[in-house]
């Protein structure tokens, strides 16, 4: 599955789920791990759950694959999905908070000057 279309399954993946401040990042210009980081906020650690397992869901039923898992145990506040071209992490508000994971992914990249 190319990653276009893949972030597209993602996206609404996360808003049929009523996934909050849905954000999607072109990260390939300054990664190799992955074309797409997709950062979503859940309401509760229920829903953070949830969403990610929705997004896998999708991913398969469009003929995908999810390539790791992390963080869905216990009492969760961050699931990080990877599914090769587009990274995914549904995170509690406060801990998107405390990683900005935004700001970090959004850098631009160095220059030789």
């Amino acid at each position: 599955m190319k990653a276009e279309n893949m972030k597209v399954v993602v996206i609404d993946a996360l808003e049929n789920l009523k996934g909050r401040d849905i954000k999607c990042m072109n990260v390939s210009g300054i990664t190799t791990i992955a074309d797409y980081m997709v950062v979503v906020t859940g309401t509760s650690s229920r829903h953070v759950k949830s969403l990610a397992e929705e997004v896998a869901k999708q991913i398969k039923d469009a003929g995908g694959s999810v390539l790791g898992k992390e963080g869905d145990q216990g009492q969760v506040e961050w699931v990080l999905l990877d599914l090769g071209d587009v990274i995914v992490h549904v995170m509690l508000e406060e801990t998107r908070k405390l990683y900005d994971l935004e700001s970090l992914w959004n850098m631009s990249p160095p220059t030789n000057n």
